[in-house]
């Protein structure tokens, strides 16, 4: 069975991992939703990487295990620096903002175009309800717009990304067919161009783990499965 470590997008709130922690568990796996305190201004991303290394430490994660990392949006810049310090199966970037070297996540957003993305999509003015819950259950929605309304620090989005390199490390990329906040020719794009990969393409908007948690299992497990 393999250890799942869930790192969540913008705000590092473990909430967005609800639905899939129990599938997950369900088919055997071991699964941990980190809480990212990415919304306090004292922590910067090498404090995110650390909490996700004490949070395998708190679950009793064997230092040998190779976890699989899955790497939420905005979170993508915090999985590859956890990849550099822990051996690693794979490495599962969701609808990601995928880093370069000396980046920050707010030069990220002009930097790869995705404004102009969303626009050709025709998803041009923002709005939350829309463009974030349109499939997510309306119940999970309120519960999740219910919580302590985290927002992602200024820091979070002003520290440049500290890697000089990807990590030596298996990774995929999946992306949703209908995601509205990075749509889908724009994230095949962006991950050709910063990593040469084609991204594994699966039904859902950018909150795919509350939206289809049993098909997202069912995408993890195949990326593990051909690895094999």
């Amino acid at each position: 069975m393999t250890t799942y470590i869930l790192i969540p997008g913008a705000g590092g709130d473990p909430a967005y991992w609800s639905q899939l922690v129990p599938e997950l568990e369900r088919r055997g796996h071991t699964a941990i939703a980190v809480d990212i305190p990415q919304h306090d201004e004292a922590a910067g991303i090498q404090d995110h990487v650390q909490t996700v290394l004490d949070a395998m430490t708190a679950y009793d994660v064997p230092s040998d295990a190779a976890p699989v990392v899955v790497a939420q949006s905005m979170g993508a810049f915090i999985g590859p620096l956890v990849c550099a310090r822990l051996p690693v199966e794979l490495l599962v970037l969701l609808n990601p903002m995928i880093p370069s070297p000396g980046e920050t996540a707010g030069e990220w957003w002009s930097a790869t175009g995705s404004s102009e993305a969303r626009r050709e999509a025709g998803w041009e003015d923002f709005d939350v309800q829309r463009d974030f819950f349109h499939d997510v259950p309306d119940d999970l929605a309120a519960a999740l717009l219910a919580g302590d309304g985290r927002e992602p620090s200024e820091r979070s989005f002003a520290e440049p990304w500290p890697a000089s390199a990807w990590p030596d490390v298996p990774t995929s990329v999946i992306a949703c067919t209908g995601d509205r906040i990075f749509p889908v020719a724009f994230q095949r794009r962006v991950s050709q161009e910063r990593l040469g990969l084609t991204p594994y393409e699966m039904p859902g908007g950018h909150l795919v783990a509350l939206s289809r948690p049993e098909e997202l299992a069912d995408q993890l497990e195949a990326l593990v499965r051909a690895r094999v």
